[in-house]
Parts: structure tokens; C-alpha cells; sequence
């Protein structure tokens, strides 16, 4: 058996192995996918496992992150740190190798993949991040950003719809250094596809404007020379991305062969030991012949090789093209300008809708931010989420025409907008946001959750936040979404009440580690002299009263200028109120106990909450004695100066609401 036909086997293998000692796993795809992984990574993929984070690797998206091993056993053989015994501690608790790939946990793993064709749109925005960088940087002779994207998906990511979504994108852009292995193996966890998935797939992808090419690697198994042939006629293309349609068989080498009790369980020991035998394999569980380490650390030398190269030519351009260069290096490394010394940042003299606000401020971020782009999913004249062009930065659309512009138009895709961001946000070089309406956030949903599980610090835009929306009527007026992304680990949900409030949203956002969603209003708001910074603390004091307040209005958003009129109102009753903003729920409870309780005091039981959405943000705030003026049902249609009073967000209401829990409280 030569080295080639052994590292093939030995992925197979090692992936089968570790999956049945964790007696839980997919051998099925590691099986059959594991002469497409190692054609790629022997004779194509352009990486460097001693320095993994190296600007210009490859990247490599396993979408169908179910066949994980299959990543591990590559990132293993090819010297990326894992050991033996990461391998045999599969899907155990603390190991380096989870049941699913997970970005920043496994080193080599470059995004978290499981849910279905997410992993295909992020790849889609990894290659559309390359061609801005590599538009915006290189010049004659530098080729500074010069790399492909590749995938491996399954059915199971061509039937979800965001990967139509995605694949539609990529098409329209002609993504050419993009490329897709299909795993076409007909078969998903309930069997055959023929009962749920007979589509024309080349066809389909044709019809989206990407190259379609096939390998049949059932008649020919472990056709290496084939799939070579497939990637280089993929990379002659640099006008569309290109799907590589490859014919499989689930759980090659198997008795489980070709049937879908190997798609999502282990072989089981005897059939693990039939595949050996079928396979030549002879070794001891979980080692490889050194050949097999010595073959494979032939492909890291040539990308070691690569890197050293590229760090060459880097010199000169940094001598060429020094400010391009600096430009370039600090893009990658995240730096961000002082918000501090931003003019203007934090100047609001008249009402306005927090889209309005953000606007302004979104577009004084983009004149000191070269790294910031992004778009929105066809709403940018609502939700006002474009950069302008001035006399001293020219933006532009990115297209095929203008892979340098900065504005996206994402079209009507929310859910693959989302994931692009991801993509954009994991290469590395950009500052990604998108925008859609409030309510479409529940398309955006799976992706925004990847976002605050991969803590990648992606700003979501979201406008027209409440029954506010107004004519739209129910099907436009978000109710329990805030609650929905307030639940969300690592998501940072702000809510703000004016310009200012708004402004220290976005530096949070820019400055943060995690995702962050900012909720604007449709509606014109009112200026408040009190806010500004201290929203970055998430929560607090925006108008007081002398001593020991008898009752907290607690509000956020166009709510506040309710609780600032109640506050007014109870005044003249003798009653006396303060007024807590919590623009950002999750920064507020990062502070200490001490910050917290001098804004909220523990000995003020009174409390009123109030907030135009679902009410389960807040009990936690009013206490046993509080009151929640929120909405328990849907919106409706009508002007948004109707609505507000029809479903009680009235002064009244909240005066009302104010007395009767003081009454409670004594």
C-alpha cells in the first residue's frame, strides 16, 4: 500500500476509532470524505501549523460539522497540536476535540459548524472578506491577500435554505476563489434522500452562476487524481466560485457502507474491526505508521515555506507602501481608533429615531474606521444603515465591479447575512455589521447565536423596534424578541433612548469582544441632557430626586420619555422618583454589587419596569412588590401615536402603575 492510499485509510481509521470509544459520533463522513480532506490538505491547502493564525493561509470550512473526526484526524496528522490521546477523548468533557467543531477551542478549527449550511455562508463571507482586502491592499508585485476558501458540505447543508441564500450571494458576486465539495452521498439520517432531496443540484448551483464540477469516487475510490484535476480546473475560474459535485459512498471501507446507520453512530466494534481488515489496516488503535506523519509534514513544510516567502515580500511592501502597510497590519489586528477623540460622537441638539442617531454615528465610526463594513438585507434606506460617501472617504457597493467597497447589499437574506457577517468577522481584517428590522431578527437568530458562542464581536443593526412600527401592524411589530437575544450568552442587547445612549452603544460594540445588538426606533425621540457614556455601565441614573426615592422607574428605549413625564407627574403628588435608563441589560449586570445597588437600592421595593416588548426581562428588576408596563399579546395595525395608548404605555398608566406599587411596598 503506498503512503497516499495509507493516509487515506489511516483518516478513515483514526475517525471511526475515536468515534467508537466515545460510543457516540458520525463515522459515515469521515469515511467517505477522507480522500477529498486529504487531497486538499497534501496537495492544495495553503497553511502552516506552527503559526495557524498566519493573514494569508487557507481557509478550511468542514460545514457538515457533524463529521468533526474527520477535522480532528487532519489537524492531527498534519501537526496542529493535537495528540493520540485528544483523539481518544472525543466528545469528553474538557477535550480538545468536541462533538462539533468549535472555533477558538480546537486550534486549526476556523469556525464553529453543526447546524446545517451555516458553515457554507461563512465560508461565502470568508472569500468575500479575501477579495475586499485583496482589492483594498495589494498592489503590482504584492500580493499581499492571495488565498481560497474552501468547504466541505453534505445534504444535509444544501437542504437548508440558508445555504441557497448564501450560494445565491456568492454567485451574484462571483466569489471565484471560493470552493465547495459536495459529499453526495444520497443519504442523511433517515435514509435515502430520494424521499426529501431529488433536486438537480449541479443544476441548481449552474443557475446561481457557479462553476459545477464532478468526481464519481464510487466507481473510482480514493481517486486523488481526479479531485486534483476537479480543484485546478475550480482555481482557472476566477469569475465564479465552483462546486466540486463528488459521488461518495457513507462509511467507505465499512460493512455499514452506503446505509445511514453509519451516518450518526458509532460502527460498533466488530464492524470497526471488519473495516480494518477490508481497509489493510493493521495497526494498534490510534497509531499511524511515521510515514504517514512524515507524508503529511511534507504539506506543512511547503506552506511553512509559503509564509516565509510572504513575510519576504511584506518587507518590501512595507518599504513601498508604508502607510497601505500599516493600514494593512492594523486592520488585522483589530486596533481601533480612541472613540474619545471622535468629534461630534456624542453631539445631539435635536429629536430623532435612535436609526437616525445611529446613522450619524455609524458614519463618523467609518471615517476612523477603514476596517468597518457591512450592510443590510435590502432595508438600508429604513433602517439608514449605509455609509455616505464625503469629499475625503469614497465607500462605495461592494460588487464584482468594486470588491474595495465597503457597503453591502446583502439582499433578502437574513439568515445567510448574519452568517457572511461571521464569516467576515472570523478572517480577520474587517469589522463586520449587518441590519435588518427588529422583527426579522428571528431569521438572523441561528447565526446570531454562532456569533455570541464564537464571541465574534459582529454589530447586528436592528430598526423599528416596537409597536412603534405602527401601520406594519403584527407581523412587523417585535414583542418577545428582546427577551429572545437578551437570552443569548455573550450577546450584548442595547436599547437606547437618544443619540447619546446610542453612541456609547456603538463604542461598546466596536470595543467589545462579543456580538452586540442594537435595537433603534422608527419613531422620533427625545434628547436627554443626563445621557451619554454612562450607558456603557448599561444601567443607570438618569434623573434623581433628593434623598431616598420612594419609587424606580426603570425604562429603556423610547420608554424613557415616559418614565421621565411619570416622574414629573408623581413630583407634583408629593411622590418622589428616579428615573434608571438600562439601555444594555448584560453590561449593567457585569458591574459590582455595589454599582449596582446604588443605582437599584434594595431598600426602594417600589418599582416600575417599562419596556414596549415582552415583559420577562424585567421581573427581576421590579421585585416582589414591582410593576411591569410591557406587552402580553401582539401589536396591532394603526399609527404608532395610537398604539402606545391603546396597549397602556401611557404617563398615566405608569403614574398608576407607580402608586400602586408604593402601596405594596409599605
Amino acid at each position: 500500500m503506498n503512503v497516499q492510499k495509507t493516509t487515506i485509510n489511516a483518516i478513515r481509521i483514526l475517525s471511526a476509532e475515536a468515534i467508537e470509544k466515545a460510543k457516540s459520533g458520525h463515522p459515515g463522513l469521515p469515511m467517505g470524505c477522507a480522500p477529498i480532506a486529504y487531497t486538499l490538505y497534501q496537495n492544495f491547502l495553503k497553511f502552516n501549523p506552527r503559526d495557524p493564525k498566519w493573514d494569508n493561509r487557507d481557509r478550511f470550512v468542514l460545514s457538515a460539522g457533524h463529521g468533526s473526526m474527520l477535522d480532528y484526524s487532519l489537524l492531527y496528522l498534519y501537526g496542529y497540536g493535537l495528540t493520540k490521546e485528544d483523539l481518544m477523548n472525543f466528545r469528553q468533557l474538557g477535550s480538545k476535540t468536541p462533538g462539533h467543531p468549535e472555533y477558538g477551542h480546537t486550534v486549526g478549527v476556523e469556525t464553529t459548524t453543526g447546524p446545517l449550511g451555516q458553515g457554507i455562508a461563512n465560508a461565502v463571507g470568508m472569500a468575500l472578506a479575501e477579495a475586499n482586502l485583496a482589492a483594498k491592499y495589494n498592489r503590482e508585485g504584492f500580493n499581499v491577500v492571495d488565498h481560497y476558501t474552501y468547504a466541505i458540505c453534505g445534504d444535509g447543508c444544501l437542504e437548508e435554505g440558508i445555504s441557497y441564500e448564501a450560494c445565491s450571494f456568492a454567485g451574484t458576486h462571483k466569489l471565484g476563489k471560493l470552493i465547495l465539495f459536495y459529499d453526495d452521498n444520497d443519504i442523511t439520517i433517515e435514509g435515502d434522500t430520494d424521499c426529501t432531496f431529488k433536486e438537480n443540484v449541479g443544476a441548481r448551483f449552474a443557475a446561481q452562476n457557479w462553476q459545477v464540477l464532478h468526481v464519481d469516487l464510487v466507481s473510482s475510490p480514493d481517486d486523488v487524481e481526479a479531485i486534483c484535476e476537479a480543484v485546478k480546473k475550480a482555481k482557472e475560474n476566477t469569475e465564479k466560485p465552483s462546486v466540486i459535485i463528488c459521488r461518495t459512498r457513507i462509511g467507505f471501507g465499512s460493512p455499514l457502507e452506503g446505509s445511514e446507520k453509519c451516518h450518526g453512530a458509532p460502527l460498533g466494534a466488530d464492524n470497526l474491526q471488519k473495516s480494518k481488515e477490508k481497509l489493510g489496516w493493521e495497526y494498534p488503535p490510534f497509531e499511524c505508521p511515521q510515514e504517514v506523519f512524515d507524508h503529511c509534514a511534507e504539506a506543512a513544510e511547503i506552506g511553512k515555506n509559503a509564509e516565509v516567502a510572504w513575510k519576504k515580500m511584506m518587507i518590501d511592501y512595507e518599504n513601498q507602501y508604508p502607510e497601505l502597510a500599516a493600514e494593512y497590519r492594523a486592520a488585522m489586528a483589530g486596533e481601533k481608533p480612541d472613540f474619545d477623540a471622535i468629534e461630534g460622537l456624542y453631539d445631539f441638539d435635536k429629536p430623532m429615531a435612535t436609526r437616525q442617531t445611529s446613522a450619524k454615528v455609524l458614519n463618523l465610526l467609518a471615517a476612523k474606521m477603514p476596517a468597518l463594513m457591512g450592510g443590510s438585507a435590502d432595508l438600508a434606506p429604513s433602517n439608514l444603515s449605509e455609509m455616505k460617501d464625503t469629499d475625503e472617504v469614497k465607500y462605495g457597493h461592494f460588487s464584482p465591479d468594486n470588491f474595495a467597497g465597503r457597503n453591502m447589499h446583502f439582499g433578502i437574506r437574513e439568515h445567510a447575512m448574519a452568517a457572511i457577517a461571521n464569516g467576515m468577522q472570523l478572517h480577520g481584517g474587517l469589522q463586520a455589521y449587518c441590519a435588518t428590522f427588529f422583527v426579522f431578527s428571528d431569521y438572523c437568530k441561528p447565526a446570531m447565536r454562532l456569533s455570541a458562542l464564537m464571541k465574534l464581536p459582529v454589530t447586528y443593526i436592528m430598526t423599528h423596534d416596537s409597536i412603534g412600527v405602527g401601520e406594519d401592524g403584527p407581523t412587523h411589530q417585535p414583542v418577545e424578541q428582546l427577551i429572545m437575544l437578551r437570552s443569548i450568552p455573550n450577546m450584548k442587547v442595547y436599547r437606547p433612548e437618544d443619540g447619546k445612549e446610542t453612541a456609547a452603544a456603538w463604542v461598546s460594540a466596536m470595543s467589545g469582544t462579543e456580538p452586540t445588538t442594537l435595537v433603534l426606533t422608527r419613531q422620533a425621540l427625545p434628547q436627554y441632557e443626563n445621557s451619554g457614556k454612562q450607558a456603557l455601565n448599561g444601567g443607570y441614573v438618569l434623573e434623581d430626586c433628593e434623598g431616598t426615592p420612594d419609587v424606580l422607574l426603570i425604562g429603556t428605549g423610547s420608554e424613557i420619555e415616559l418614565c421621565v413625564k411619570a416622574k414629573a407627574a408623581l413630583a407634583e403628588q408629593g411622590v418622589k422618583a428616579r428615573v434608571v435608563s438600562m439601555p444594555c441589560i448584560e453590561e449593567f449586570e457585569k458591574k459590582t454589587y455595589s454599582y449596582k445597588a446604588e443605582v437599584l437600592p434594595a431598600n426602594v421595593k417600589a418599582r416600575v419596569c417599562v419596556e414596549a416588548g415582552s415583559p420577562y426581562s424585567w421581573y427581576k428588576y421590579a421585585g416582589d412588590n414591582g410593576e411591569i408596563v410591557a406587552m402580553t399579546t401582539f401589536g396591532a395595525s394603526a399609527p404608532a401615536g395610537k398604539l402606545f395608548p391603546h396597549f397602556g404605555f401611557t404617563v398615566e398608566n405608569v403614574v398608576a402603575k407607580a402608586l400602586a406599587s408604593i402601596e405594596k411596598s409599605k
